[in-house]
């Protein structure tokens, strides 16, 4: 067991809403969904009941938001600045280290993110990654093709990993950067420092990790673009004057958000259409803003980071049960139950816990928060919803594909994300396009 993430079987349960069998079913044990009552229903539950008030205290004195509105109040705010995501750790760096994007607020904040939202843009990502999200895509199938038998979430990180390496700038690294990150991630935020054998341990493995990441994928990508810029996120920040320390900060950053999410939710939203043959038809037939719907209603669903974390700089009004006023005193830490904003009856409507495509959402996109909002909103949604129809749309066209075996579910307790591992697919190595 990874030090800070829990791993549990995969569990029965049922939709609080259409009543539906939570056990994995086969494709082909299933009868074609489609009506008003959706496709499916939630598959990954990360423990916890619903309150009946959207703001409520813990105990520990940390404010609990599961209110679709008041989590994007929050989110919105200017009286809040980014907690969590390890940024005690990183508040702990000698000053003249400019700390990466995601643990920034503020002017210097949002200058940042508007100077590099044109790599984000829906047709850059259309015109400058969609080739490099095919060529990964069909060379992994093909790979499934001829052995026969192949991991999802292997498959999936391997694309992850290509198309966030175009867009960050790490296209020089040498051999075994899979093997790096793999490295890198499995232990996440809020580990413990040096108190314990286990906390000096960690801390000498990550560092470890930190330089073998700098030395074969990060230095390779700054020598080269110093003697010549490219059109990506490390030519613009060297532009910026960042030093190559500040760089290996903001492209495991950029890792962890383009790879290591968009790896879980490929998983995930394979195994809903691998275990609902209604689904499968229906992604199958759409065209590709049909599948894209599919897959961000699947998000809202199940949004792979389940926990963002805010503390209020200044005080900080939330409206509380029949219709009293929170007030979040400053210093005081809210934390966004995104799984459970998203299943906002007041926002997304009707069954919230069901798959129903194409849902009308109140003042809400189709992932609803899955991708945060506010200053510290994701920017990466285009991509991650792309790269991961460019990769479905053509596993599913294989002829006889099938999930052999169900993922196994692990969590991240810190921000209270899923980890989809142990899917096997399968293929019958004789047939050919």
């Amino acid at each position: 067991m990874v030090f800070g993430k829990r791993e549990v079987p995969l569990m029965g349960g049922e939709c609080g809403e259409c009543g539906e069998s939570g056990e994995f079913r086969d494709v082909g044990d299933v009868a074609e969904a489609g009506s008003d009552e959706g496709f499916g229903f939630r598959r990954i539950e990360r423990g916890g009941t619903a309150a009946e008030c959207p703001v409520a205290r813990g105990g520990d004195g940390v404010w609990e938001v599961r209110g679709y509105d008041e989590a994007r109040t929050v989110l919105r705010s200017t009286s809040t600045v980014q907690a969590g995501l390890g940024i005690e750790m990183v508040s702990k760096l000698p000053k003249r280290i400019r700390r990466p994007v995601l643990y920034r607020d503020g002017p210097e904040h949002r200058e940042h993110r508007r100077q590099t939202a044109r790599f984000f843009t829906p047709r850059r990502v259309d015109e400058h990654y969609r080739d490099v999200m095919v060529r990964v895509a069909q060379a992994r199938i093909d790979r499934l093709r001829a052995d026969g038998r192949a991991r999802l979430s292997d498959l999936s990180f391997d694309l992850a990993i290509e198309v966030a390496c175009a867009v960050i700038g790490l296209t020089d690294s040498r051999p075994g950067i899979k093997e790096r990150l793999e490295r890198f991630f499995p232990e996440r935020f809020g580990t413990p420092g040096l108190t314990s054998l286990h906390g000096i341990y960690w801390t000498l493995r990550q560092n470890t990790n930190w330089l073998r990441v700098y030395a074969g994928d990060v230095r390779p990508a700054v020598r080269a673009r110093r003697r010549t810029r490219r059109d990506d996120l490390i030519s613009h920040l060297i532009d910026d004057g960042c030093s190559n320390a500040e760089i290996l900060g903001e492209c495991l950053t950029f890792a962890a958000a383009g790879m290591v999410t968009t790896r879980e939710f490929i998983s995930a939203a394979a195994w809903h259409l691998f275990s609902d043959a209604g689904l499968l038809a229906h992604y199958r037939a759409a065209d590709e803003p049909g599948r894209l719907a599919v897959l961000g209603e699947i998000l809202r669903l199940e949004p792979v980071v389940g926990r963002l974390s805010r503390r209020a700089t200044e005080p900080l009004d939330l409206p509380g049960a029949d219709g009293t006023k929170l007030t979040v005193p400053v210093g005081d830490r809210i934390d966004i139950l995104v799984d459970h904003t998203n299943a906002d009856e007041r926002t997304v409507g009707a069954q919230p816990r069901c798959l129903r495509p194409g849902r009308t959402m109140k003042d809400a996109g189709a992932p609803g928060l899955a991708f945060g909002d506010g200053p510290h909103k994701c920017p990466g949604l285009h991509i991650a919803l792309l790269e991961t129809d460019v990769f479905l749309s053509r596993l599913l066209a294989l002829p006889g594909v099938r999930m052999a075996s169900p993922p196994t579910i692990g969590f991240s307790e810190a921000i209270g994300s899923y980890e989809l591992r142990h899917c096997v697919l399968e293929v019958n190595t004789g047939d050919s396009r």
